[in-house]
């Protein structure tokens, strides 16, 4: 299915405020229980499996968990002009609430990543009104296509800020600031992570499966402003 940005997967004790849970609205929508086989952040959109079996859903996690045969894709809009493409290879320790031991644990994890376009924001950086000379007119931001290697807890949310370049909106790893001052200017506040497309072998056939989800028509937002040619990174 296609889930919305902020949506909930399923109800958790992380988000008591939370009303909107996408497994409970497919549950009434096809009138059957249904299984998430992986999971996606609240804020993020896009491309969410489900399975009419337990059995299968087992089947299928396992193969997330590992990777094997999988290939996933996402769209983000980032702070900053990354290079043209690149391999974030960094690992990541568990989550607090996802600790398997006492112990911290510290996993590794693997993410591409491909700048579809940069473009500029009418948004002032680090310009105090006593030293106006300094900080620049502009926010460089960019498109970028991502692909998870493996699949760890917020792990493109993690990677991008670990490369400096978070994603735009994200509250946890990105930049609150900017954040709030790009919400004002598009009038829109959200995560701009969406997941774009899953390929994987059926669990019983074993044939590729591709499965799509075109960005929303909110994303068409970025295109008001112009690509900017190609200057380095920052």
């Amino acid at each position: 299915m296609h889930k919305p940005a902020g949506w909930l997967v399923h109800r958790t004790p992380l988000d008591k405020g939370e009303t909107r849970f996408v497994l409970q609205t497919l549950r009434e929508q096809i009138g059957r229980h249904v299984w998430p086989v992986h999971r996606l952040d609240k804020g993020t959109s896009g491309v969410l499996l489900f399975t009419l079996s337990a059995d299968v859903a087992r089947t299928l996690g396992q193969a997330f968990e590992s990777g094997a045969g999988l290939h996933k894709t996402y769209r983000a809009i980032v702070r900053g002009w990354p290079l043209d493409q690149g391999l974030i290879d960094h690992p990541l320790k568990r989550m607090p609430d996802d600790m398997r031991t006492e112990r911290t644990e510290v996993q590794p994890a693997q993410s591409r990543f491909a700048t579809l376009r940069r473009f500029e924001l009418p948004i002032p950086q680090n310009r105090p009104q006593s030293q106006p000379q300094q900080g620049f007119a502009s926010t460089r931001c960019a498109e970028v296509a991502l692909e998870p290697l493996t699949g760890r807890r917020h792990q493109l949310r993690r990677h991008m800020k670990h490369i400096a370049h978070p994603i735009i909106g994200d509250a946890t790893h990105g930049k609150g600031p900017l954040n709030r001052a790009v919400a004002d200017l598009i009038g829109l506040q959200r995560l701009w992570l969406h997941a774009e497309s899953l390929e994987l072998p059926h669990p019983v056939s074993g044939q590729l499966l591709t499965i799509d989800a075109p960005l929303q028509a909110e994303w068409v937002i970025w295109d008001e402003f112009p690509e900017c040619p190609s200057a380095g990174s920052d």
